[in-house]
């Protein structure tokens, strides 16, 4: 037998215990921890609450939970409840996969000012995040988003629709009455390059010329040739069609979302509280590598949301890559019998799906490193370590009385009302 624990029970975690359960058959027990008592990640905290079809995958997950190896684990935090030597020696592998969840710092002059929050921060307020369900964002006036991939399009699309267009989704409630009661009128959109070098797919750029209240504003000035076009692919030549089509002029609705393009915030300014951005005009060089110009101009803003990228939290103890913000690893192994799968392995990149040939790598090297099983004290061992130190861990099936709960407390037309806080949730499970 093969005792297998997974840190992390998002999309990288799931797929890695499948993987296991395909290469090693019956001979295999996976423990999936969480810090959460909820399982799944980003699919909850991270997918725009808008974006249901995406959290659909999640049922793939619940499939995989609820076989006989596969545990989850709740409710448990490494370096509290279990320290990680103390994993090392219960299972013959250990698997970080705990994602990027930290911002990567925006290292500008007054990014503490006020106002001033990262994406990961502002994304799990709207999507009821235990940690940053008490954020409370000033939505007084104009906002400036820095990014051009889809989280800041995730951002700015949901700070800009009407309620009615969130009622079918997730969002939690604090955060819809607070965008109800918005008054930002203009959402800008700041990316360093151009057009041609935005990593925002189709699909997400779609939906902003769709919204009720909002259009977006593209200056046609920051387009190349449209015969340079040909030389992007096709999902990429997709995403700027809908640029050049905005360029060409939207019907005027309430709130404006500018893209301004070859544009590098260079400091933020405000008395006691963010004003202002202070953005530097760019070019790039023959590279595509963006460089300030010296020219520079202020947007006025009342909210900043920086989406420059995720870090994986370092981990005492585990080699790691500063300037990746990942985990330092040669194809996923990091230390005999220590690995580490999706975000934390190659960094904040990739889709959802991009996670499943990743899980299913690192099971193979499992079994290269381990052939056969051992005498390790695996899941039971775990259970007395726990229930000596007096952790409630929460199961699958406890999970599955909180989703009840939630899905029992939804406002008219949406799915769920998730709990925001342990407390609740640990109180639904125990109802």
């Amino acid at each position: 037998m093969r005792h297998v624990a997974v840190i992390g029970s998002g999309p990288a975690g799931y797929y890695t215990a499948e993987a296991c359960q395909k290469v090693f058959g019956d001979q295999v027990r996976v423990d999936i921890l969480d810090r959460m008592p909820v399982p799944f990640g980003l699919i909850r905290t991270g997918v725009a609450p808008d974006h249901q079809s995406i959290k659909g995958v999640s049922r793939r997950y619940e499939a995989v939970a609820l076989t006989d190896n596969v545990r989850f684990v709740g409710n448990v935090t490494l370096g509290k409840d279990v320290s990680l030597d103390e994993l090392r020696d219960l299972y013959d592998a250990v698997v970080l996969a705990t994602g990027a969840p930290h911002d990567r710092k925006l290292e500008i002059p007054g990014a503490e000012l006020p106002g001033v929050t990262g994406s990961a921060a502002f994304v799990g307020w709207y999507n009821g995040h235990p940690d940053h369900a008490n954020l409370n964002p000033p939505l007084e006036g104009p906002a400036v988003v820095i990014g051009n991939g889809n989280v800041a399009l995730d951002v700015a699309r949901v700070l800009a629709k009407a309620e009615d267009e969130l009622e079918a989704s997730d969002i939690v409630l604090h955060a819809l009455d607070s965008l109800h009661g918005s008054k930002v009128h203009s959402i800008t959109l700041l990316g360093r390059r151009g057009p041609h070098q935005i990593a925002m797919t189709p699909k997400e750029l779609g939906e902003l010329g769709e919204l009720a209240h909002a259009t977006p504003v593209v200056d046609p000035a920051d387009f190349p040739p449209v015969e340079d076009d040909s030389a992007l692919d096709p999902g990429q030549r997709k995403a700027i069609g809908h640029l050049r089509h905005y360029a060409q002029g939207m019907p005027d609705k309430p709130i404006r979302i500018v893209f301004d393009f070859f544009a590098m915030p260079v400091a933020i300014e405000g008395d006691g509280k963010v004003e202002r951005v202070i953005v530097e005009r760019t070019a790039l060089d023959r590279d595509g590598n963006a460089h300030g110009t010296g020219e520079t101009y202020a947007i006025p803003a009342s909210l900043v949301v920086s989406c420059i990228g995720y870090r994986t939290p370092p981990i005492e103890g585990v080699p790691y890559d500063d300037k990746a913000g990942r985990f330092a690893n040669v194809d996923g192994r990091v230390l005999p019998g220590l690995y580490a799968v999706g975000w934390a392995r190659r960094g904040p990149t990739g889709t959802i799906g991009t996670n499943r040939p990743d899980g299913f790598a690192i099971a193979e090297k499992i079994a290269e490193d381990i052939a056969d099983g051992s005498d390790k004290a695996g899941r039971p061992g775990l259970d007395s370590l726990l229930e000596a130190r007096g952790v409630e861990l929460v199961t699958f099936r406890d999970w599955q009385k909180i989703d009840a709960a939630e899905i029992a407390a939804a406002r008219i037309g949406a799915p769920r009302e998730k709990f925001v806080s342990v407390d609740a949730m640990m109180g639904a499970r125990n109802s």
